[in-house]
C-alpha cells in the first residue's frame, strides 16, 4: 500500500506537467468529485438554516461554492452589477456552454434567487439533494404540458413570494462559437409574471476549455450583466419578439467578448 501511494505521488504530478489529457480528466474528475463533497456538506446546513426545501438556502450555497474556482484555475470578471440591483422578482437569462456556468452563477446570484432545470438534475447524488433544497424548479423537457404548467406555477411563485429565477433560454449546453436559438420558455415565464428580464453572458470558454480535444487549461471568464428587459404590459402574443430582441442583445455582447463565431458552426435563426 506504501508503495502504491509512493507511485502515485510520484506519477500524478509528473502527468499534470507534462499530459493535457489527463489534466482534462483530472480537473473534471476533481470538479464532480467536489461538488458532490460540498453536496454533503450543505445539505445539513440548509436544514439546520431553513428546516428543508427554501430558496433562501441558495444564497449559503453560493457562499460554500464560490472557492471552487481556485483549485480550477479559473478567474471571473463581472461587469454590470448595477442591472442585478433590481427590486423584486426578475427573470435571469443567460448562455449555457457547460457545468462550469454553475461556477459563475454562483459569483453573481443575487438574493431570493434560483433556477430552473431538467428533471435529470435531482438525481445528480448530492449535488441533486441541495438542488432541492436550495428551490431549484424541476421541469421534464420531454412533456411539453408538464413543462408549461410548471412554469405557470413558477410565474406566479415569482410574483407571491418576490423571487427571482435563473434560465438557460438556449435549453442545452453550447460550445459551438455563438448562442443556439432561445426557446421560449422563459419569456412565457416572464410575461406571465410580468417581471422584467435580466441577460446575463458569459464570454466563450474556448481559450481554455476544449472537451474535444481533451483541454482543460486555466483561463478566465467574463460575465456581462445587461440593462433589464421590460415585459410590463406584454402578453403571449409579443413573446415571440421579446425571445428575438433578448437573443440579439446577447449574441451581440457575446460575439464581442469573445470574437467571432467559427463560419462553420453558425447556428440558423429559421
Amino acid at each position: 500500500m506504501d508503495a502504491l501511494w509512493l507511485v502515485l505521488l510520484l506519477v500524478v504530478p509528473a502527468l499534470l506537467l507534462t499530459s493535457t489529457t489527463f489534466v482534462f480528466y483530472f480537473k473534471k474528475c476533481f470538479y464532480v468529485g467536489y461538488m458532490m463533497i460540498l453536496g454533503i456538506v450543505a445539505m445539513p446546513l440548509c436544514i439546520l438554516k431553513s428546516g428543508g426545501r427554501d430558496i433562501e438556502n441558495m444564497s449559503m450555497i453560493a457562499k460554500l461554492v464560490r472557492h471552487v474556482k481556485y483549485f480550477l484555475g479559473l478567474r471571473f470578471e463581472v461587469s454590470g452589477w448595477e442591472h442585478l440591483q433590481t427590486e423584486g422578482p426578475y427573470v435571469i437569462i443567460s448562455n449555457h456552454q457547460s457545468s462550469l456556468d454553475v461556477l459563475g452563477m454562483m459569483e453573481v446570484l443575487p438574493d431570493r434567487c434560483s433556477m430552473i432545470a431538467k428533471k435529470e438534475l435531482i438525481y445528480a447524488g448530492t449535488v441533486g439533494l441541495v438542488s432541492w433544497l436550495g428551490g431549484i424548479v424541476f421541469i421534464n423537457r420531454k412533456k411539453t404540458d408538464d413543462a408549461k404548467s410548471v412554469m405557470a406555477g413558477a410565474a406566479k411563485t415569482m410574483q407571491d413570494e418576490k423571487i427571482r429565477l435563473w434560465v438557460f433560454p438556449e435549453g442545452t449546453r453550447n460550445q459551438k462559437g455563438d448562442l443556439l436559438p432561445f426557446k421560449k420558455g422563459a419569456f412565457h415565464l416572464a410575461v406571465q409574471a410580468q417581471a422584467p428580464i435580466i441577460p446575463i453572458v458569459f464570454s466563450s470558454y474556448r481559450s481554455f476549455y476544449l472537451p474535444k480535444e481533451k483541454e482543460f487549461k486555466s483561463g478566465s471568464i467574463t460575465l456581462r450583466i445587461l440593462p433589464k428587459i421590460d415585459t410590463k404590459g406584454l402578453t403571449t402574443d409579443d413573446v415571440a419578439t421579446l425571445t428575438d430582441q433578448a437573443y440579439e442583445i446577447m449574441r451581440s455582447a457575446y460575439l464581442e467578448l469573445s470574437g467571432p463565431a467559427p463560419m462553420s458552426n453558425g447556428p440558423s435563426r429559421h
